[in-house]
Parts: C-alpha cells; sequence; structure tokens
C-alpha cells in the first residue's frame, strides 16, 4: 500500500509518500531525520512500518526542506538510507 501524508495548498504539494511494500520496518529514517517526522507502527497485519507522525503531518512543507535540499546539505537523509527505496517527496 502506498500512504500518502501531507498536504495540498496555494504554494504547491507537500507530500511525504511511503510505500509500506518496500518499507522494511528499519527505523533508518527515524534516525536521521533532522525534524523528527517519522515515527514506526505496528499496521493491520502486525508489521512494522515507517509513517509520518500525525502531529507534524500539516507541517511538513514547513519542517522538511523536501529532498533536495535536504541531499544537497546533509549526507544522510531518509532517501539515502532507506535501502528499499520506500520514502520519496513530491516538492
Amino acid at each position: 500500500m502506498i500512504v500518502n501524508y501531507g498536504y495540498r495548498d496555494g504554494s504547491g504539494d507537500y507530500r511525504i509518500v511511503i510505500d509500506e511494500d518496500k518499507c522494511s520496518g528499519c527505523g533508518a529514517c527515524i534516525e536521521v531525520c533532522p525534524e523528527s517526522l517519522f515515527e514506526l507502527y505496528e499496521n493491520d497485519y502486525d508489521e512494522t512500518k515507517a509513517k509520518i507522525k500525525n502531529e507534524v503531518m500539516k507541517k511538513i512543507g514547513y519542517l522538511c526542506p523536501g529532498f533536495a535540499v535536504c541531499n544537497k546539505q546533509k549526507e544522510k537523509n531518509c532517501h539515502s538510507v532507506c535501502e528499499p527505496d520506500a520514502i520519496t517527496h513530491t516538492w
């Protein structure tokens, strides 16, 4: 299942997308996210998966600089540590 976290407003579409079929639940994204946007949870099939915290979902565009900026500023980011390539950004 592909899960979209975030929102769309007049300035753009700000979503972090997690492909739960690819996510291994390793938690590496949690360790590298400077804004602590990610957390682990157990889905309906008792599998551990990554998700965006509910309390930051409507602030993603303000808290996260997006993949392109983060990739330039940091050696490690949620994309680079996600071996199954389960995380994408829309901006």
